[in-house]
């Protein structure tokens, strides 16, 4: 008996020493050949002071960026989180429930309350992100017998659009143009009973400077060298993005797909560009 005794001691303080040293060996192992760290300490640069008597001519813009282009897919993959990337709706979902960093604003019950005013509470959210899904239950014979409730949460694939407020500032004192962010919202797509299409719509509206210290600590591929990675605060700073005017301030309050449709809007997108344009060159033309 002892002799058995003492043969299951020290096959157990050895399977407990192999476990150890197993997990030494994974926490001690480096995916990659230097640690990377200048993203994880980068500071948001701050922008420079804008007087309102040096605002020479000032537009609000409205934008929506459609992530099936190419020139958008660093914001759209990865689709799953990997070790040192993550896609821009898992860093918002994650600041919103896990880090509690961000603060989301309610759209309004018809989705276009995009001044900030409803702040949403961490269950809110929740329950946003993760809708109740209600499935009906039939019997042998074809009748219909109940329904359950299950929850489904959003998955990043699905978030495909994004749409921005814009401030476009002319200032005279340095003689620039500036296009300054003032809010971004995920947007998802909506379906009817029969699975057709019913339009994109916001999901929550985003305070982008309270954004910034959040994006800027998220690594984002680039495509042109592994070495100098990108942040979300770099790509949205530096515009490289594609996207297309849905709306511009004017007295009806109303969208460029109020009064124009399909070609024709996106013919309406590109006239209030050039006329942005036009504005600038002759601003600063002498």
């Amino acid at each position: 008996m002892m002799r058995n005794f003492f043969k299951y001691t020290l096959l157990l303080v050895a399977v407990a020493l192999f476990s150890i040293e197993g997990n030494a060996q994974v926490h001690n192992v480096l995916d990659g050949a230097y640690v990377k760290e200048t993203n994880l300490t980068k500071r948001v640069i701050p922008y420079p002071h804008l007087r309102e008597a040096d605002v020479m001519y000032f537009r609000r813009i409205w934008q929506e960026m459609d992530l099936k282009q190419k020139i958008n897919h660093p914001y759209y993959y990865p689709v799953e989180p990997i070790q040192d990337r993550k896609n821009l709706f898992d860093v918002i979902r994650d600041g919103l429930l896990v880090e509690g960093s961000l603060v989301a604003y309610s759209p309004g019950p018809a989705g276009d309350n995009d001044e900030f005013t409803l702040p949403l509470t961490t269950d809110s959210i929740y329950n946003i992100l993760n809708p109740v899904q209600y499935n009906k239950q039939w019997d042998d014979d074809g009748e219909l017998i109940g329904t359950t409730q299950t929850r489904r949460p959003i998955e990043s694939e699905n978030v495909t659009r994004y749409r921005l407020k814009e401030d476009w500032i002319w200032d005279r004192q340095r003689s620039e143009r500036y296009v300054r962010i003032i809010g971004i919202a995920p947007m998802i797509e909506g379906f009817d009973q029969d699975g057709e299409s019913m339009g994109y719509s916001p999901l929550f509206w985003l305070y982008y400077p309270e954004c910034r210290y959040v994006f800027a600590n998220a690594d984002v591929f680039n495509l042109f060298n592994d070495a100098q990675r990108r942040t979300y605060e770099d790509l949205f700073q530096k515009r490289y993005f594609s996207s297309y005017i849905i709306k511009e301030s004017n007295v009806y309050d109303r969208n460029v797909s109020e009064y124009a449709r399909g070609m024709d809007a996106l013919a309406q997108s590109e006239r209030i560009k050039e006329e942005l344009f036009l504005l600038e060159h002759d601003l600063w033309h002498y």
